[in-house]
């Protein structure tokens, strides 16, 4: 097991919490909450080593897309960077029509 955060700065808000996604076999769990720190914090708990850099392409991806200030946690059971692309998407999607 393998925990690691990347930091990123921000400049937008984002509407509310979210959850996507479940820790199962190939899959990962998404957290997200908004902050006030003019950062994007991913906080990643893998059960799959060695893979920090793969991460960080998808990371630096996904930020230059969405500039949000959140807070995002990541428990991920083996899922592929195309299924991490898409569970961000989702959840940012998910937190976007909260209404605060």
């Amino acid at each position: 097991m393998e925990s690691f955060s990347f930091k990123y700065p921000a400049t937008k808000s984002v509407a509310g919490r979210a959850h996507t996604g479940v820790v199962g076999s190939g899959d990962l769990e998404i957290l997200l909450e908004p902050t006030a720190s003019n950062e994007t914090e991913f906080v990643v708990r893998t059960a799959s080593d060695g893979f920090q850099e793969i991460w960080k392409r998808v990371f630096d991806r996904f930020v230059a897309l969405n500039d949000i200030s959140a807070k995002i946690i990541l428990n991920d059971f083996g899922a592929t960077p195309g299924v991490v692309s898409l569970r961000l998407s989702q959840v940012l999607e998910l937190a976007n029509q909260k209404i605060n």
